[in-house]
């Protein structure tokens, strides 16, 4: 029987083709970056996208066939052809599972997907009822399976170089050009391959659309396009729940908070809590970080249990968190925040573990003023450490006091970056006394910066803004240097003892510190023996194994290490028989009422252990006659502070040289 179709039906169902592949792709693309339950849904919803669309291509392609004959449809088999779409369809893609394909499993895939889009045309056209017989070309048949098999091979493995590639537009169209023209090819050369052979013929051509095919496609085509606008939709809902949700907490993240003070009224003035754990990190080392999480949760529901129409919680950081109170009255904030203090410090347990956590919590209160809203979160961030700085477990209110401090430290922070360069940081020495030999022992280089503005600031100011603003390494290395040059210079003015600097625990983190020695100790060439570098002890309260690998890396230099403010409250006393240390200095705070006999009973102690371990101590901060003479009673011989000699700037340090001599 002579076949014509309507070009326009042809072109159309060549689009519903590639449209559906490019969907049901980029679809199941996202299968290799979901949780396992997402997994499922892509799966399912790449399935029917293409498995409808195929199904909608070939119907539309059979509405667009002329025909001398009135031709219907057998339901059951037209609903069977679809499963077989969809079925098919979703084996292919179960492949796609796997980050990486092997070429059997793309060979697999394309197998049942080509088989899929096969079986549903001839099932489809076995579908067909009239007044007639079909009758098939064995070649063009044969060809038609051919061109299934082969570009649903060649699509699935372009499919496979793009879906590890979100962006990768191009090889994703060309993936779905390749599928569309195999579903759409296979169709008409299967059409082409078919004869129909009618009993009797009609008195004239007549073209008739069955009205129920074409119900089924439209439906068909509708499930396909609502699937695609709700993949769509919960793709960006959970876009939505990564960019602006904490995962571990389920709270609104640092994200939401900056989308929040865009969105709010500046003329509104509202409270901001600025919430930093106590000791998180120790808790966090010591138990494991699934405990931590256990902990950051349950800050997370004690901060939902507070949130109300006027107040929402974030977590911006590890340990740090921000509630904000959209009200005007402070006393409200001053309420909330101690309700906070007293939920947070009930214990809990986990695992059997009784843990106890505090946190410091800095209030503001005051307008958002268009893009300004982080000076309200740093003035919070403010009080936060000033109620650190007066016992943790509190709150503070930030004050006019305390924005001038702000605003000092935001200079501050903006100079540092020209600081190195204009040469504005300077070394000062103290001198180290042994009074049992009665000689001097050695030097501490103590770093200032000579602010052209505030004068001479001291490290307990400027190192917490090196250490946030990325410039750790360089001033590391610079200081280093200097100390290595000057100690080169004291030895030729006939001065040889060794030489301690402070450096910050936070290189351990970087992984830079043997470099950093090392390359000092060769540009300078003194004797590794004579320079010490020293850490105070909050360096415990990072990862001690690694801290201890590190060390005993430096070891090898030939340098020595000391512990500098020991007795600070970080536990390190039991780890001093494993700690390669060479030096404890005991923290300036032993040097303050030592009359007292349990003070005299602490140093006694740690001198002995000190001793037992073949480690040296050392007193620092001595500023009296009466407690260098408690010292040596107690068994500490080596000394430094204002009592033997104030810090001595070292172009001053050649006078000072004369007079030591005599």
């Amino acid at each position: 029987m002579f076949q014509q179709h309507n070009v326009y039906l042809v072109v159309l169902s060549l689009i519903i083709a590639i449209i559906s592949s490019y969907s049901a792709l980029t679809i199941t693309a996202k299968i290799t970056v979901a949780t396992s339950k997402l997994k499922i849904f892509w799966l399912i919803s790449g399935s029917v996208v293409m498995g409808t669309g195929i199904w909608s291509m070939h119907f539309v392609g059979m509405i667009a066939h002329y025909s001398h004959a009135s031709v219907t449809y057998d339901l059951n088999l037209t609903i069977i052809s679809m499963v077989v779409s969809i079925g098919s369809s979703f084996i292919a893609f179960y492949l796609t599972l796997f980050k990486k394909m092997t070429m059997y499993q793309i060979g697999v895939g394309g197998f049942f997907m080509g088989s899929g889009i096969i079986s549903m045309h001839y099932i489809g056209m076995k579908a067909i009822i009239m007044d007639g017989v079909m009758t098939f070309n064995n070649s063009l048949v044969i060809t038609s399976i051919i061109i299934a098999l082969l570009a649903s091979y060649i699509a699935l493995i372009l499919f496979d170089r793009f879906k590890s590639q979100p962006r990768a537009s191009l090889l994703k169209w060309l993936a779905a050009l390749v599928m569309g023209l195999a579903v759409s090819g296979m169709h008409y050369i299967g059409m082409a391959a078919t004869t129909m052979e009618l009993f009797s013929t009609p008195a004239h051509k007549t073209y008739e659309i069955d009205l129920f095919l074409l119900i089924g496609v439209i439906i068909a085509i509708s499930i396909t396009i609502l699937i695609v606008w709700t993949s769509i939709y919960f793709d960006r809902f959970m876009l939505e729940k990564i960019a602006y949700k904490d995962h571990v907490t389920g709270l609104a993240n640092r994200n939401e908070l900056t989308r929040f003070f865009r969105k709010i009224d500046p003329n509104n003035k509202i409270s901001l809590l600025f919430i930093d754990l106590d000791h998180f990190k120790a808790i966090n080392d010591t138990f494991g970080h699934d405990i931590g999480d256990f902990l950051l949760k349950h800050i997370g529901l004690t901060l939902k249990k507070f949130q109300n129409d006027f107040s929402q919680g974030f977590r911006i950081g590890g340990d740090e968190f921000v509630f904000i109170l959209n009200h005007p009255d402070l006393s409200l904030a001053e309420k909330a925040a101690q309700s906070l203090l007293d939920e947070l410090k009930e214990p809990f347990y986990v695992n059997g573990n009784e843990l106890n956590i505090t946190c410091s919590i800095g209030i503001a209160n005051g307008f958002v003023e268009k893009n300004s809203y982080k000076n309200l979160l740093r003035a919070a961030d403010t009080a936060m450490y000033v109620a650190k700085k007066n016992g943790k477990n509190q709150y503070s209110i930030f004050t006019t006091d305390m924005k001038v401090e702000v605003e000092r430290k935001l200079k501050l922070e903006k100079d540092l970056s020209s600081a190195l360069k204009s040469e504005q940081f300077f070394l000062e020495y103290q001198t180290k006394w042994n009074l049992k030999t009665n000689q001097l022992f050695g030097f501490e280089a103590l770093v200032r910066w000579g602010h052209p503005e505030f004068g001479t600031i001291y490290p307990d100011e400027f190192m917490p803004l090196i250490e946030k603003t990325g410039m750790l390494i360089t001033y590391s290395k610079w200081l280093l240097e200097q100390v290595c040059k000057h100690f080169y210079t004291l030895e030729t003015l006939g001065i040889k003892h060794p030489v301690s600097v402070n450096l910050s625990a936070k290189l351990f983190l970087t992984d830079k510190l043997y470099d950093i020695i090392d390359k000092s100790l060769k540009k300078s060439g003194i004797n590794p023996h004579d320079l010490e570098i020293e850490f105070t002890e909050s360096m415990m309260l990072l990862d001690v194994d690694h801290i201890i690998q590190q060390l005993k890396k430096v070891g090898t230099l030939g340098i020595k290490v000391s512990m500098d403010e020991f007795g600070t409250g970080y536990s390190s006393i039991g780890l001093l028989d494993i700690l390669p240390i060479n030096t404890v200095k005991l923290d300036r705070q032993f040097s303050i009422n030592i009359d007292k006999p349990s003070k005299q009973a602490i140093i006694r102690a740690i001198v002995i252990l000190a001793e037992s371990l073949g480690l040296e101590v050392i007193a620092d901060g001595v500023e009296v006659a009466k407690d260098v003479n408690q010292l040596l009673e107690l068994g500490c011989y080596i000394m430094q502070g204002s009592y033997f000699s104030q810090p001595i700037p070292f172009e001053e340090i050649k006078t000072w040289a004369k007079h030591y001599r005599r």
